[in-house]
């Protein structure tokens, strides 16, 4: 798996995060099976609840470019105007997203900390419970 790249490109999206009010900015990183790398930020509006989380926003990039196969990602946050320092774990609802097109037990979420510093954790272990196509059949 190609860790530090992703982790790489995760801090550069952090970057674009528009986070006016809360100044907490995430950014996200996601390997397609194909190979290729979508970027994600955190998106804030002024009402909170269209607000949207780096992960879904690389999630829904990719998907609505034809693909629907992933084999991880990497997330990184913190306040704006500081370098990380701390471990960003995925929201409940972006864990779900992700049960929604990775397999739980091979999708690998990267949380890092630093350029250097990295967990990497399978979906499973983040949303040991989680609903999918399956419980619907």
């Amino acid at each position: 798996m190609r860790e530090k790249e992703l982790v790489d490109a995760a801090i550069a999206a952090r970057k674009m995060a528009y986070t006016p009010y809360s100044g907490f900015q995430v950014g996200a990183a996601l390997l397609t099976k194909s190979g290729k790398i979508y970027r994600g930020c955190n998106i804030e509006n002024a009402s909170l609840t269209p607000t949207n989380c780096a992960e879904r926003t690389a999630f829904f990039k990719a998907v609505s470019e034809g693909e629907k196969e992933f084999e991880a990602i990497a997330i990184v946050g913190g306040k704006a105007e500081s370098d990380i320092s701390d471990y960003c774990p995925p929201c409940g609802v972006c864990r779900q997203v992700m049960m929604e097109f990775c397999d739980p037990d091979q999708f690998h979420v990267i949380l890092a900390r630093s350029p250097e510093e990295w967990k990497v954790y399978t979906l499973r272990d983040l949303l040991p419970l989680g609903f999918g196509k399956s419980d619907l059949d």
